[in-house]
């Protein structure tokens, strides 16, 4: 079933739907955890402060590992990487679901967020091998697998943890990282490096691309505002929505979530559209999507309607900042394809944590109001980049 792939000369579609699936698999095991911290937190005896650092370690997990795991994408076989993260992954899944101690939980969901980072080396290989005039594309289809792992995996996890309990669902999780081992090791081909060279020198590579090319860093930066924005309704949703006037549980705020499937489904139609409106457009018709948004989040407040369209608009303006934004940098670089994307990834997640800070800090002095003014301002500060930045495209 393995062919050979050769750089901008096609990616088989099985191949392509394959990797789009995994990444979804991967990206799950970082949410599982979300919907089940309340019978965490019973079955080990622990309180709700502490069963909250296992997101947070996890998270922590991920950031580390787009910074030193993804770059190795460009120094040894990929597919090697590939294969030994999952058996990773397969061991720290199975390690949460017999844990009776939540350090030995936090420590193996530390290596899950490390490990979990996959679909940050099948984007570039997709962008690699794919032709040309489907790179954008490819990299959607796989976007949306990844976001539907997002979406679906809390969904799952509620449900399994509800009927058999929070360990079953990391007993499953092991068992399907541990077919993806045989799964990869069946089609995914051997690939030639970009680099050679230490690590150490590979870093400092990293490094070097990071000065040279402000561009990349810009494209980055306008991207992560924008996720910045992003984060900033999530991390204050449940506050807003469990108040007056509508006193949602915690079931209807995680069902909202469902409503993120528009920029799922949405991902694989914008990738087509990169190379058609050009990157720049597409970032201010996003921008412009995700301040409405922001708008009719404001003018609705106490409506389910004007935050359901609300969180499928940003949804979508997302999707077209990151896919754009992302295709350029990957198509920058093509020899450190996994590089760039550290680079992107990376300052991507700090302008989420940025996002995440702020409206906390705001929701405290101004409630509601505090967060739609830090999601505007920062879509507005990525909108201004884009503006009068004589380097980005």
């Amino acid at each position: 079933m393995k062919q050979k792939l050769i750089e901008n000369q096609g990616i088989p579609g099985y191949l392509l739907l394959i990797l789009a699936i995994i990444s979804g698999l991967a990206v799950a095991n970082l949410y599982y955890n979300q919907p089940l911290l309340n019978d965490i937190c019973r079955d080990l005896r622990v309180s709700e402060f502490t069963a909250n650092l296992i997101p947070m370690v996890t998270q922590i997990g991920y950031a580390l590992g787009l910074l030193f795991i993804i770059p190795l994408g460009d120094l040894y076989s990929r597919r090697r990487i590939i294969v030994i993260n999952f058996s990773l992954l397969s061991i720290s899944m199975l390690s949460i679901a017999l844990s009776e101690s939540i350090w030995f939980v936090l420590a193996s969901s530390l290596v899950t967020g490390i490990c979990s980072v996959m679909p940050q080396i099948f984007i570039p290989i997709a962008s690699q091998f794919s032709r040309p005039e489907d790179k954008s594309k490819n990299v959607g289809i796989l976007v949306s697998g990844l976001l539907t792992g997002i979406l679906g995996s809390r969904v799952i996890s509620g449900m399994v943890g509800e009927y058999w309990g929070w360990r079953t669902m990391y007993y499953l999780a092991a068992v399907i990282m541990f077919v993806c081992i045989f799964i990869v090791l069946k089609v995914i081909p051997d690939m030639s490096v970009n680099y050679k060279g230490t690590y150490k020198d590979l870093m400092h590579s990293l490094l070097t691309i990071f000065r040279q090319r402000p561009d990349i860093r810009l494209s980055s930066l306008r991207a992560g505002l924008c996720f910045g924005s992003f984060l900033a309704l999530w991390a204050c949703l449940a506050f807003k929505l469990s108040g007056a006037p509508l006193y949602a549980g915690n079931n209807v705020i995680g069902l909202l979530g469902l409503c993120g499937v528009a920029g799922a489904l949405t991902a694989s139609i914008v990738g087509r559209y990169v190379r058609i409106l050009g990157v720049k457009r597409l970032n201010y018709i996003g921008c412009m999507i995700i301040m409405f948004s922001w708008a009719i989040m404001y003018i609705f407040q106490d409506t389910y309607l004007g935050f359901i369209i609300g969180i499928m608009l940003i949804d979508i303006g997302m999707q077209c900042i990151q896919l754009s934004n992302q295709t350029y940098v990957l198509t920058s670089v093509p020899n450190a394809a996994n590089r760039v994307n550290t680079i992107f990834m990376t300052t991507y997640f700090v302008g989420g944590a940025l996002g995440t800070f702020l409206a906390g800090l705001f929701w405290q002095e101004m409630q509601w109001e505090g967060v739609v003014t830090v999601g505007v301002s920062l879509t507005l500060l990525s909108l201004l980049i884009t503006r009068f930045s004589k380097v980005l495209q």
